[in-house]
């Protein structure tokens, strides 16, 4: 399915693409083509619909704008920083300031493709409906497993967000208002996949049943609907038939491509000429070894603060306390000590950091590698999650002007995840024990997997982990939870969503900006105070204009 995706979506194009964006009210009669009207017909339409897991589409903007991967997320977070010169794209910088405004290419080009993804689920549903022989319940299945999915993006993302159902689309009813959360709808979607798709599919990239009741139980979990959570999680913990890779790395090499621990991944594939099916939305993120453009995503020093240890186990309350040694203000000429502390070894498969073996690559050298200038705000850290492993040319890939555009599958969902949502759940409930159980499979794997090593063949830094003996109380194991989640899943796109859904992201996200300045002052100077207003993004200005006032903005902007 991985290179079927890009062909078809290609003569795609230009049957669906007037449906790519909600507002407006163009002709659709080249849906209910008599070409369409076939098991082939609505195979193309999902296939179409499926594309927009990446975000790319004809809804216009930059690639990036509307990246599947949600890296630039956690650029607002406490994870990341954007990365490169503070003057290259200064609307993400204006994101990550928290100088936040309603229009913001990146929120707006985000609203669109979601929307466009929305758009063509409902294609599918309405040329289902105009068929009138066959069996297309697992289709149908399957286009709202989409619809869900992409509708749990605009929720989680601006809060107040326009349902649109396939009566709607077929009626050309796309000026709906966003009076509030579609929480029912979403789980209506997602209980109908349950119900109705099988357990396994053929094609690698289609969701299953279990994949389905996995996002309903994050679509539980995000209401605090903790008893559902942990009774669709657990199921899919025990009886889904997911494992652990032995190495946490494989996750983001060939390796992990629609593993065991793979639950729904955009399949991302390079080829030797102009990767379609490539990354695009993470076209920025390059820099290093090999002088790709553009230093962008950046590690924050808070990140990697976070993977200190003692005994073995996270310093939950203090890890910032005292910083991981940075070589901030230092260049790559100059001498460095590397930091000699018990550290996680899952921080040197998260971040690039001087000293260290960088995916192969070899030692980072530190400023060499780095396009932020000790002026900008974006400090002396890599990403590694993103970036190609030296050997795995079949992930190499590049644009029509020399960008990269990986072919590393980006894990919308992988089975770890699950765990720690179920985890989570678990021990809001009361219930430590599973709690702890679930979180101590998640460390033991990092402490049984093979580490970073030095030239020597050495582990490249001191690399102390250790599982849990026990969880003393339910707040501990709550907390401990949740700090787990940050050191498995860091610079994954998922951080800014968990710290919103917690409550805390005012809290944190100030901590964060005061505690980030001691080493890169630049920032410190720049962030503006975090406010209420930012634990949901800006409706975009474009969709309330188009709309005539029938969808408002959210509170504060």
């Amino acid at each position: 399915m991985k290179n079927k995706i890009v062909y078809l979506f290609i003569l795609l194009t230009a049957v669906i693409a007037c449906s790519d964006d909600f507002t407006q009210q163009t002709a659709f009669g080249s849906l209910s083509d008599e070409s369409l009207k076939n098991a082939d017909g609505i195979d193309l339409l999902l296939i179409g619909a499926y594309s927009m897991l990446d975000g790319h589409s004809a809804t216009g903007g930059d690639d990036w704008f509307k990246a599947g991967d949600n890296w630039w997320f956690d650029v607002m977070s406490d994870d990341a920083h954007k990365g490169s010169t503070d003057g290259d794209q200064a609307d993400l910088f204006l994101l990550e300031t928290y100088d936040w405004g309603s229009a913001n290419p990146y929120t707006t080009g985000k609203w669109r493709s979601l929307y466009a993804g929305v758009n063509r689920a409902n294609a599918v549903l309405v040329q289902i409906g105009l068929v009138e022989e066959g069996d297309f319940s697992q289709q149908l299945a399957e286009a709202r497993f989409l619809r869900g999915f992409f509708n749990l993006q605009l929720q989680k993302i601006f809060g107040n967000v326009s349902y649109i159902s396939e009566e709607n689309f077929a009626a050309l009813e796309f000026n709906q208002p966003n009076s509030g959360p579609i929480w029912g709808q979403i789980e209506a979607d997602f209980e109908y996949a349950v119900a109705n798709l099988p357990n396994t599919q053929d094609q690698v990239g289609r969701a299953t049943a279990w994949t389905a009741k996995a996002f309903l139980g994050k679509t539980y979990l995000y209401q605090s609907n903790w008893a559902d959570a942990y009774a669709s999680l657990n199921d899919v913990v025990t009886n889904g038939g997911f494992a652990l890779r032995s190495e946490f790395t494989d996750n983001f090499r060939m390796a992990g491509d629609n593993s065991s621990e793979s639950l729904l991944a955009i399949q991302f594939t390079a080829d030797a000429t102009t990767s379609f099916n490539g990354n695009r939305g993470g076209t920025l993120n390059f820099s290093g070894p090999n002088g790709y453009c553009c230093g962008f995503y950046q590690a924050s020093q808070d990140l990697v603060n976070a993977y200190q240890t003692l005994a073995g186990l996270p310093l939950l309350d203090t890890y910032n306390t005292s910083d991981v040694a940075s070589d901030y203000g230092i260049n790559s000429s100059d001498p460095f000590t590397l930091h000699a502390g018990p550290l996680d070894p899952r921080l040197d498969y998260t971040v690039g950091r001087r000293g260290i073996d960088y995916n192969g690559f070899g030692v980072h050298p530190g400023k060499d590698w780095i396009r932020a200038s000790f002026a900008d705000i974006s400090g002396p850290y890599m990403t590694k999650k993103n970036f190609y492993n030296n050997g795995e040319d079949a992930n190499v890939g590049t644009g029509g002007w020399g960008e990269q555009r990986s072919g590393i599958n980006y894990h919308l969902m992988r089975f770890a995840d699950v765990l720690l949502m179920a985890a989570e759940a678990a021990a809001e409930t009361g219930n430590t024990a599973v709690a702890l159980d679930y979180v101590n499979q998640i460390r033991n794997r990092a402490k049984n997997m093979t580490y970073v090593k030095d030239a020597a063949g050495a582990d490249a830094a001191n690399y102390v982990i250790e599982p849990y003996n026990s969880f003393p109380s339910t707040a501990y194991a709550v907390k401990a939870v949740r700090f787990e989640r940050r050191l498995e899943l860091g610079v994954e796109g998922h951080r800014l969503f968990d710290l919103r859904r917690w409550g805390n992201s005012s809290s944190v996200i100030s901590e964060y900006i005061s505690n980030e300045a001691r080493t890169i002052t630049p920032f410190g100077v720049a962030a503006n105070a975090y406010q209420s207003k930012h634990d949901l993004s800006p409706i975009p200005l474009t969709a309330i204009d188009q709309s005539q006032g029938v969808i408002t903005q959210n509170s504060g902007y």
